[in-house]
């Protein structure tokens, strides 16, 4: 598949086959998968996840859908982006994105995030963007609030993950604030 967006530095499209051996090499990092809800156990489980991609499009209610966040110069997949439309109103979609370690502290994820949400908010015209964070995830909540996403909300012990309780962070944009913010 062709990339669905390009940066100075980046060429975004949808995880394809190949990425899976990759994938499951930072997902299965203990450092990156400390906040994250997907723990992949097998590349063979990333490689039927990214199979049932080719069912579904970026705008399928309730199922995330995987962009693959490529350095241009080298090809090297440097993480992914997920995005899900919710089933109530496809119009408002949940974010997600992941860095390999070692492509982190380079303004990527930065570069990666501002792109993919003005392909939500201008390609796709979505009204509203938002993300859910382990408070404790204090490089997601800098990312999220760098590329000017609000805070909406602070839920106190209000998910089980990994066998404890843990707080909600939830930070969100409007397209009129992407609007403000690009035009500013």
């Amino acid at each position: 598949m062709d990339a669905i967006i390009l940066t100075e530095r980046l060429s975004i499209r949808r995880l394809e086959p190949r990425d899976a051996e990759a994938v499951f090499q930072y997902r299965s990092d203990p450092i990156i998968s400390r906040y994250q809800n997907w723990e992949p156990k097998s590349v063979a489980e990333i490689q039927n996840f990214i199979a049932g991609l080719d069912d579904i499009c970026v705008d399928t209610p309730g199922r995330w859908y995987q962009l693959a966040l490529c350095v241009r110069n080298s090809g090297e997949l440097a993480g992914d982006c997920g995005i899900r439309a919710q089933v109530h109103d496809s119009r408002q979609v949940e974010i997600g994105i992941t860095l390999a370690r070692e492509f982190q502290g380079r303004g990527l994820a930065t570069e990666a995030l501002r792109a993919v949400l003005g392909y939500l908010f201008t390609t796709l015209s979505k009204h509203r963007v938002f993300g859910s964070v382990d408070p404790r995830n204090a490089s997601s909540l800098a990312l999220l609030e760098r590329v000017g996403m609000r805070r909406e909300a602070h839920f106190v012990e209000s998910l089980w993950f990994k066998g404890a309780w843990a707080d909600d962070v939830m930070y969100a944009m409007l397209r009129r604030e992407y609007s403000a913010e690009k035009n500013a």
